[in-house]
């Protein structure tokens, strides 16, 4: 039997049925399907980077040869790097490596937010154009100084840029020790032994460089394709411990990190065990995830298999790549999602409690409506501020070749929205404006309220393209309140901290991760919708350790953005 018979038979098993060869659901599930009837305004709509003054592009350097890290690339970051209130934006580049030198020279591009609606490139002023082949972008207080710093993944060594609090920023990478030797795809700053700094997870991809580029394709016709990462030995990723002095100590092999050797794309950073230490989930590419559960005094235990979110629901490792974690039932345990190439299915992981998941991607129709996508950037938030958490999915094929093979999989791939309704998800995708039906080369997606109105907008990094800026238009009708947390004891960017809320009949909460979606970071404010409801009853904050203490506020406004400072005992 073929692997796609197994899986057709599989999937049947569950309810589902072969209609003129395209699954499609029985009625074994009650999952709303695709909406087909466009909405009068959309709820997400481009903003022209005419308007904006963003002029910067990606060029990835694609070529004849096709080098394996032209396709993946490129992430971005939502970040005040000024502290005036007012979200910037961080774009990153290719540049000048073994197999490539770009001609002129490329940069990454730093825009601060003008707060009319525009931005100006800062870059050289700031002083953080990369100096490599650059993937993705970390952002983090590591020094708890106030201000975001940079951590810049690239191939084949990485940049730690400190933002010395006055516009610009100093390469700070040899004295900090963080360079990451390799080809270093997503990272994320979280506190994994709760001492109330911020250490750093580097996700390292395969074994690569120009003498080991592998040819793939025609060997007849010499017709070249991009190679899958089934071709090249995994690598083992990186943990880099915050000594409190601007250096970092590398604990990848003390910690357990280092014997687990992957080929990986995404991670975020959760609590998914409500034990009081920040785990990390990791998405590979066709090796099995890892799923690093943190068991304390520095150590890291790999729980993935265990926990049913290692393999696919056919035992087989997929093709990880966007990744993020939040509680999108309500029930007070972090879930998690992953996402695949074209036709592997993405995967909704129900926490069940006891450091075990269920995939639920099925019933809820989202595999239905990923059954021909690659996933790359990927958000969970309320994106229409009703108190309930959302999904947003950008798609992209990472071969250029593809279509050359394949009839129903494409290189470009429209962006997908789902709505959770409190009782599940519905596919909103073709109510959600024209620009969900614009196929896309999508890689890297970051959240940010670049207009501070509390309807969260995003950017999406295209491979070889320019980015796109996108409004939210849709929670115009509904009243939030945001939240910038300011950790004291524990970490300054509260990464792990539960914010939980009352507005009448509504009770909510959110926790506070760290990373998420593909090669990029987000706005750090967290936003909580309370739909047509005119107040919020109280708001609680439990901070992460190594206090873990509970702070309740009242009389707070809404529709406005307050920042709580950890022990202060007020907002402000």
């Amino acid at each position: 039997m073929s692997s796609i018979d197994s899986r057709r038979r599989f999937l049947q098993t569950l309810g589902w049925t072969g209609l003129g060869g395209v699954l499609a659901r029985s009625r074994l599930f009650s999952a709303p399907m695709l909406a087909r009837s466009p909405a009068v305004s959309p709820v997400f709509e481009k903003v022209p980077a005419s308007s904006t003054g963003i002029s910067w592009v990606h060029s990835s350097g694609l070529s004849p040869e096709m080098w394996l890290p032209e396709t993946l690339g490129a992430g971005c970051a939502f970040l005040d790097y000024d502290n005036d209130g007012w979200m910037d934006l961080y774009l990153v580049n290719s540049g000048r490596c073994d197999f490539w030198t770009p001609s002129p020279p490329l940069r990454n591009a730093l825009y601060r937010n003008n707060r009319d609606g525009t931005f100006t490139d800062v870059t050289l002023k700031a002083g953080v154009p990369g100096d490599a082949y650059g993937m993705g972008v970390a952002v983090g207080d590591y020094d708890g100084d106030g201000f975001p710093d940079l951590y810049v993944t690239q191939y084949a060594h990485s940049i730690l840029y400190h933002n010395n609090g006055d516009g610009t920023f100093t390469d700070v990478t040899a004295k900090a020790g963080v360079a990451a030797p390799g080809w270093a795809n997503s990272a994320v700053w979280f506190d994994y032994d709760n001492d109330g700094r911020l250490d750093l997870f580097v996700c390292r991809f395969v074994d690569y460089d120009k003498t080991k580029d592998i040819f793939c394709g025609n060997v007849i016709t010499r017709e070249r394709m991009y190679c899958e990462p089934s071709a090249y030995r995994p690598m083992p990723s990186w943990l880099f411990h915050n000594n409190g002095d601007g250096t970092f100590t590398d604990v990848s092999k003390e910690s357990g990190i280092a014997q687990h050797l992957g080929k990986s794309f995404g991670v975020v950073a959760a609590d998914i065990n409500n034990d009081g230490w920040i785990d990390l989930y990791v998405t590979n590419d066709t090796v099995a995830n890892f799923l690093f559960a943190n068991r304390g005094k520095g150590k890291f235990e790999e729980i993935a298999p265990l926990a049913g979110v290692g393999l696919s629901v056919f035992g087989r490792p997929r093709s990880g790549m966007g990744v993020d974690a939040a509680d999108y039932d309500n029930d007070g345990w972090i879930d998690l999602f992953e996402a695949n190439v074209d036709h592997e299915f993405f995967s909704l992981y129900h926490n069940d409690k006891n450091e075990a998941f269920s995939d639920v991607a099925l019933p809820t129709g989202i595999a239905a409506a990923t059954r021909t996508m690659s996933g790359w950037g990927l958000k969970f938030f309320d994106f229409d501020n009703d108190g309930n958490i959302d999904l947003l999915l950008c798609n992209g094929y990472p071969d250029t070749t593809v279509e050359r093979r394949s009839e129903d999989v494409k290189y470009l791939e429209p962006m997908l929205l789902f709505r959770n309704t409190g009782k599940g998800f519905e596919n909103v995708s073709l109510q959600s404006g024209p620009d969900f039906s614009r196929p896309l080369a999508a890689r890297g997606m970051a959240l940010g309220d670049f207009d501070n109105n509390g309807a969260v907008d995003f950017v999406v990094c295209q491979n070889n393209d320019a980015p796109i800026l996108f409004r939210n238009n849709a929670a115009s009708e509904n009243h939030w309140l945001g939240v910038r947390l300011i950790g004291k004891r524990g970490n300054i960017d509260a990464i792990g901290a539960k914010v939980t809320y009352q507005a009448g009949d509504l009770r909510r909460h959110q926790f506070k991760i760290g990373g998420g979606s593909y090669l990029s970071s987000h706005d750090p404010r967290m936003v909580l919708g309370i739909g047509k409801r005119t107040k919020i009853d109280w708001l609680e904050v439990q901070w992460p350790q190594p206090s873990g203490k509970t702070e309740r506020f009242t009389d707070l406004p809404i529709d406005r953005y307050v920042t709580i400072v950890e022990g202060e005992g007020k907002w402000k």
